[in-house]
């Protein structure tokens, strides 16, 4: 596409979506070159950096909501997006507009030299330091996309705060077959001097977390289970009570069902807490921006009794199976299901078939070329289910949808009082959902 030829934000999005067909992914070099290039926009950032495996856009919204809350002005950019690319930038608690985001776009196509050329990731991280420092900030929240050591946001030149969510197995094939060694790649964004807080997972890799800090002179602050302990459930919401540093046993309130979001809070309080120092920022202010704080797909109740979660690994399903077995529901349980064909699948559905919460499993397919073939995931599961003791064809009942409208229409159709909906496996998924019913 010539660069005449994009006058319109769709124009934008529609180039930027073709990205991935020519070009691969560039050195850290290159990405830190650009950048200065763009005039440096990230060097009067107060940036806190955020990794891991699950959990990095929870923690990067329970920090934006407690810092709004208290009075501070936010920029995030997050990933993947749902819906509208423009999720990604949040300025003050909104998307980037369109003109804003042509812009910005714009400003990084028109310094493209003819032998480099950013990635989709790139080129949306290069675009949010423009849109951030239009906006002038107090904090800016950067969630890495894939890894750490050599993601694109890891080239800014400093940082205030480190955060490293839960490690397990995900994208394997690029940041190691072991969580120690996925653990070394996020342990990538330890900067010298620079204060890092992590979630305690297991000896070893809470190990390579403190052996990088120890070795690049930053103080390292472990957050565990010990921490925090669940108090209640009513109403849809999550009281627990947070051992904190500063503010001594401190009870808070979750908005949703999902119990695995106390662990995401609790790193994202005691986070803060590094951050801040006790000065700034009271218990009232961080107990109003945790029960304000929504992110989406995550156990998000997009109609009455159908809620989607964004679980699309296998400790994903973990964290989403712990929740639903906990929610409380007397009745009938019923899941939809799709994943992209480079996770773990066959663990995800053994994981959910092992739980025996659902009566019925639903299969759909995506609209996505890394989309898992329906024909395998039917058979995959079929075969799981005849691979277990107590469970036959009819037990649970297997169906199949050719698309996510299709499923959706039918479901929504018949579903009955007694019945409760539930939607996982892709954040790709997750989208179609809340697209196809409108849901922002």
């Amino acid at each position: 596409m010539n660069r005449q030829n994009i006058t319109t934000y769709e124009q934008a999005v529609e180039y930027l979506l073709d990205i991935p067909r020519f070009t691969t992914k560039n050195t850290m070099e290159d990405t830190r070159t650009f950048l200065e290039r763009l005039g440096s926009p990230d060097k009067d950032f107060k940036i806190i950096h955020v990794a891991g495996t699950n959990g990095k856009g929870s923690v990067c919204a329970y920090l934006r909501y407690m810092l709004e809350e208290a009075g501070y002005a936010v920029c995030v950019f997050t990933s993947p997006h749902l819906v509208d690319v423009r999720e990604r930038f949040l300025i003050r608690g909104e998307m980037a507009d369109r003109e804003s985001f042509l812009r910005a776009f714009l400003q990084v196509y028109d310094l493209i030299p003819g032998l480099y050329h950013p990635t989709f990731f790139e080129y949306l991280f290069f675009m949010a330091m423009l849109l951030f420092r239009e906006a002038e900030p107090d904090f800016v929240i950067l969630e890495t996309g894939l890894g750490g050591r050599l993601d694109a946001t890891n080239s800014v030149s400093h940082k205030e705060l480190a955060v490293i969510t839960r490690i397990s197995l995900d994208h394997v094939e690029y940041l190691g077959d072991t969580p120690e060694k996925i653990a070394w790649e996020k342990a990538g964004i330890i900067a010298p001097g620079v204060p890092v807080v992590y979630t305690e997972t297991s000896k070893s890799v809470s190990a390579v977390f403190d052996e990088m800090a120890e070795k690049v002179g930053a103080i390292s602050h472990p957050v565990s289970k010990k921490d925090y302990s669940f108090l209640n459930f009513k109403n849809k919401n999550i009281d627990f009570s947070l051992h904190s540093r500063y503010y001594n046993d401190i009870s808070l309130t979750l908005r949703t069902t999902a119990r695995y979001q106390m662990e995401n809070a609790a790193l994202a309080v005691r986070a803060l807490e590094e951050l801040d120092q006790g000065r700034t920022v009271t218990a009232r202010q961080i107990r109003e921006g945790v029960k304000k704080c929504f992110w989406p797909a995550r156990m998000e109740e997009v109609r009455p009794g159908v809620y989607v979660d964004g679980a699309h690994n296998e400790d994903g399903v973990r964290a989403f199976l712990e929740t639903v077995a906990a929610d409380g529901w007397k009745g009938k349980r019923l899941l939809l299901f799709s994943a992209v064909r480079d996770k773990a699948y066959e663990k995800m559905l053994g994981r959910i078939l092992d739980s025996r919460l659902f009566g019925t499993i639903c299969l759909t397919a995506l609209h996505s070329g890394r989309a898992a073939q329906m024909e395998t995931l039917e058979d995959l599961t079929r075969e799981l289910v005849e691979k277990r003791p107590g469970l036959t064809p009819a037990c649970p009942v297997i169906r199949s949808f050719r698309d996510t409208p299709e499923a959706l229409e039918t479901l929504l159709q018949e579903k009955e009082p007694d019945t409760q909906i539930y939607i996982a496996g892709s954040l790709y998924l997750a989208g179609e959902v809340k697209a196809y019913l409108g849901v922002g």
